[in-house]
Parts: C-alpha cells; structure tokens; sequence
C-alpha cells in the first residue's frame, strides 16, 4: 500500500502503531507502552544515572561557513581583524559571569541571565571545503564508529529523557551536507512547513489527542487493575495525564503550530520547541544564517543583516523556551563546516579559514565566557591552543589546536552528564576543557 509524505512524516516522529504520539497523550513513557509488563517489574531501575543533567540540544550548523567568527567576544583585541563598520555592528561591551568582552552590538542584545551561560569557542575544524560538513560533525575522524557528535548526544540523551525516538530530527538543512546520520544510515529532513501540514490537517495526529488518551488508558486498565503492584499503580498515576492536561496540550501545539508561514529560520524554531515539548527527539537540527558563503559581499552588508537577524532568532528562541517552561532543559549549541578569514583585507567579502571557526553553547550545563582565542596564522588568522582548566587561548595551551574540535565535543557530553568512560569510548582526542561547565 502507498503512503503519503503525511503518513511517512508521522510515522517517523511517533513510531510505528503511533506509539509516540500515545505518550503525549497519555504521559506514560514509550519503554512503558511498548512493554507495560517489564516496565512494572523495573520500575525501582533508574533509566539514566545523569539523568538531572540531561539536556535537549537545539543544533545550529551550517555548510556555508557563516562568518560568526568574525563578530563575537576575543576578535576585539586585535586592531588588524576586519569587523563591518556598520552601526549596527558596532564594537560593545558586554559582560558575562561578571567579565566584560567586546563583541558586535547584536550580541549584547542577549539578556543577561542569557549571556552567563553563554560560550563563545575558538576552535580549528582543519578543512576549508563545504562537503565537508559531515565529517566536521563527525569531529573530523575523532568519533568511532564514523557517528556524528549530534547523533552521539541523541544516543546518551533519549534514555534520560525519555524521548520517543534516540534520532535526531532536521528541519533546517539548506544543502544535503547539512543533512544527519545515526548509526551510519541517511535521517529525513522534514522542513518546518511539513511538520505544520503533518500535524494541524483536520485528520492530522494532534487533533484527536484526546479520545486517543482514553482509548490508551481502557486497553491498559486490566493492566492497572490486575497485574500492577501498589508500587506500579502508584507509578502509572503519577505520570498519567488528566484529559484537560491532555486538551491544553493539544491547543497549545496546534496554535504554535498553525502559526508557522515558512521555512525561515523564525519558523524553524518554533518547530524545534514543539518537538522539544512533545518529547520526539533528544536533538532538533536547523540553521539560522549568519552570513552565509561571502566571498563578495560588499562593506560586510549580508554578514551585517544576518548577524543582526541571527542573534535576534536566538533572542525570540530563548523567549519561547522561557515561556514554555524550559530554560533548564534545553541547549543551544552551533558548529559549522570552517569560519571565515579575519585578516585587514577582509572588508568587502571573506574567504574559508580552516583554522578558526567559533562555535556557540547556551545552556544550563556551561558557565558562561569565552573559550580559547585567535592569533596569527598563516597570513591570517586561526584559533589557538586551550587552557584546559582557565579556558584561555595561549600558545602553550594543554589543548593542541587541532585536538580543539574533539575537545568540545567532549565537553559537551560531559555538560550533559554523560559518563566520562563513556566519553572515552567514543572519542578520541583531545580532553574536557573544565572551565566551560557550571
């Protein structure tokens, strides 16, 4: 039988049989729907021992290269880098954990219980070359097995979040080098439109949350009545959801839903918070222009509006997520393919830079700052070696440059409570930079 892309989009973000879409109807976790039984038998086994550091990931990449090195905190002690002489990106102060910074006016916008989890990260990705893509989330060889660091942090979340599937889902790919892997295998890219038009038709999954929590609930109350112990009763109680619980849920993510026009950047993270809030996925990747690939662009001008209306995405993000509640619960963290060249001629356009790029967490887990820094490399500039333990740049940094790249992969694991054997495990070089976590 034929399927539609409507069928096929559902069936990916909620399981075969709907499974997904049971446990935000009903509250009760999929391990329980798949298996009731042995979910009973185990329920004094905790699912994940770092559990209260677990973290939704939003993923911010890009194939292009966005000029983001350019404009942020530790390009401002060097008079020779070209920044845009635009107003609106003029040099200002801002502080984070009580340390002030330069950067360019946009990112003092942050508010400030923003910026003191906020982490700005010199890094070298070692490739000038947009295909590569994947392998610098593959942390250029350093993770085993060929996995990406998003995929890595999607397989130690989803058992401590409880998540429908391990998977991260893309929603804002702009080329297939943009697009994820899992486990070595191709994941769809299911743009924000798609995900409107899957979930808010009239016959779509979301409108009948309400009878499908009833309808769950009846086929599990000989369950509940006969075979569940007073411990499993009480266990089933405290997660099962009332109907009006289940009602404001499904007019919640409806109207945030309908509200999505295109696949713009706003609109992608209004999808990525409503995967968050129905539990699919532990990651959400999508992308956000920043300046994309600009070799000509003239008095910095796109580099200027994107760095203006990319910060502002990440403003109205961290808005949204305070007003759903989830401030703690999620992390915003970006690597792209390579930076930009930052040299004094870089006034009308800017070249790849294999050796800086700068990648960005906001989160709960990290203490706000700045990691590592730049300096003259190769005509130009690149990033340099890291202090683990203070999180400066310094040419005797413990941090090799090119051990950079895996070193953040690293902390971000560990900023989620993954178990350091397990870091070990799975990457190979480099080490946690200590300063970056709260």
């Amino acid at each position: 039988m034929m399927i539609s892309r409507r069928q096929a989009i559902a069936s990916t973000l909620f399981g075969t049989g709907a499974v997904g879409l049971r446990a935000l109807a009903t509250g009760l976790p999929v391990s329980f729907l798949l298996n009731p039984r042995r979910a009973l038998a185990d329920i004094a086994t905790p699912a994940c021992g770092a559990k209260e550091k677990a973290q939704f990931i939003i993923l911010n990449t890009s194939g292009a290269g966005d000029p983001i090195n350019s404009s942020v905190p530790g390009t401002y002690d060097d008079p020779l880098i070209a920044h845009s002489l635009d107003p609106a990106m003029a040099p200002t102060p801002l502080t984070i954990q009580g340390q002030t910074y330069t950067a360019a006016a946009p990112w003092s916008t942050l508010p400030q219980a923003v910026l003191d989890r906020t982490c700005f990260w010199h890094l070298m990705t070692n490739t000038p070359v947009h295909p590569k893509e994947p392998d610098v989330l593959k942390l250029m060889g350093a993770i085993y097995a060929g996995e990406m660091l998003p995929s890595l942090l999607a397989k130690n979340l989803a058992p401590c979040l409880g998540t429908i599937q391990a998977q991260p889902i893309t929603i804002g790919a702009t080329s297939p080098a943009e697009g994820l892997s899992y486990g070595g295998a191709a994941l769809p890219i299911i743009p924000a439109l798609a995900l409107k038009a899957t979930l808010t038709n009239p016959a779509g999954p979301l409108t009948n949350l309400q009878p499908l929590r009833d309808q769950t609930l009846s086929q599990l109350y000989d369950l509940y009545r006969n075979s569940a112990t007073p411990a499993g009763r009480a266990y089933i109680d405290s997660l099962v959801i009332s109907q009006k619980q289940v009602r404001d849920i499904n007019q919640d993510l409806l109207n945030t839903l309908a509200s999505i026009k295109d696949n713009s950047a706003a609109s992608q993270i209004l999808a990525a918070v409503t995967l968050i809030q129905m539990n699919v996925t532990p990651v959400v990747a999508i992308h956000i222009p920043f300046g994309g690939d600009n070799h000509r662009d003239v008095g910095l001008a796109t580099e200027t509006a994107q760095t203006v209306s990319g910060v502002a995405t990440i403003v109205a993000l961290f808005q949204q997520l305070a007003t759903a509640g989830l401030s703690d619960n999620v992390t915003f963290m970006s690597l792209n393919v390579f930076g930009r060249t930052l040299g004094p001629s870089n006034t009308d356009g800017r070249q790849h830079n294999a050796n800086h790029q700068v990648s960005i967490t906001i989160g709960k887990p990290f203490r706000g700052g700045v990691i590592g820094g730049v300096g003259p490399v190769q005509g130009d500039y690149g990033a340099l070696a890291i202090d683990a333990a203070t999180g400066k740049g310094a040419a005797g940094g413990d941090i090799h440059t090119v051990d950079t790249l895996p070193s953040f992969g690293r902390t971000i694991l560990a900023a989620v409570g993954t178990d350091s054997g397990a870091v070990d495990a799975s990457i190979t070089g480099g080490k946690v930079v200590t300063a970056a976590l709260a």
